[in-house]
């Protein structure tokens, strides 16, 4: 039987502008904790049913792919320093939602092209596919209930030359493109590391599987 945690059992160890950590106490002297950006009053853990299938995720995964003319397909990553890793990671560009986007018709979709315009330098027009993959994926639910939804964008620009990493705001830093081919993206799947033999996150193996299996033809 799912454990039922109500609110008044959830009490604040740690709040900050980024993070907060909650203790879960889902019986009688037993707690289970959880890290989350989320505020009390929005945690997964003591939403109704309801309340959790009408959820919107924390952030937004964008599977980008160009169709160049006359070129094959290529899945655009990023080499994206991730601060808790230490690295530039192998990264399809991501972000949170704001509330900005919240408002809007298509909460994930607004993200998905403001993310895309901020991180590529990519404009998506009206030729251009946006589409949701899933509106949630949980990160890692056994120590928190950050989510992001997966987005597939297939791009179709001229060339490569419009690309740009100049938009990047606030702690984001990156260090260029990699313009993957199918083949490269199955070698990186195999190898489970990228070429320089860095490993990378389960949301850049999700857009490496979802280009390769073309699924998103």
């Amino acid at each position: 039987m799912k454990p039922i945690i109500r609110k008044e059992n959830v009490k604040t160890l740690f709040e900050s502008k980024f993070i907060r950590v909650f203790d879960l106490q889902y019986e009688a002297g037993k707690h289970y904790y959880d890290a989350t950006r989320r505020p009390l009053d929005r945690i997964m853990a003591a939403k109704s049913d309801e309340e959790f299938r009408a959820s919107l995720p924390d952030a937004v995964t964008c599977v980008v792919i160009l169709q160049m003319k006359d070129a094959a397909p290529r899945l655009l990553l990023t080499k994206e320093f991730r601060y808790p890793t230490g690295q530039f990671l192998l990264s399809p560009p991501a972000g949170l939602l704001d509330p900005a986007d919240e408002a809007q018709t298509d909460p994930i979709l607004s993200a998905a092209r403001r993310e895309i315009r901020e991180e590529t330098g990519l404009d998506l027009a009206e030729n251009d596919v946006l589409s949701i993959i899933n509106p949630l994926l949980f990160s890692s639910p056994g120590m928190t209930d950050e989510s992001n939804a997966l987005v597939c964008a297939v791009v179709h620009p001229e060339d490569s030359s419009s690309l740009s990493q100049a938009g990047a705001v606030g702690s984001e830093r990156f260090d260029g493109f990699c313009l993957l081919s199918v083949q490269e993206a199955e070698q990186i799947l195999k190898a489970g590391k990228d070429p320089e033999g860095i490993f990378y996150s389960v949301y850049t193996w999700a857009a490496l599987m979802y280009f390769v299996s073309g699924l998103w033809r």
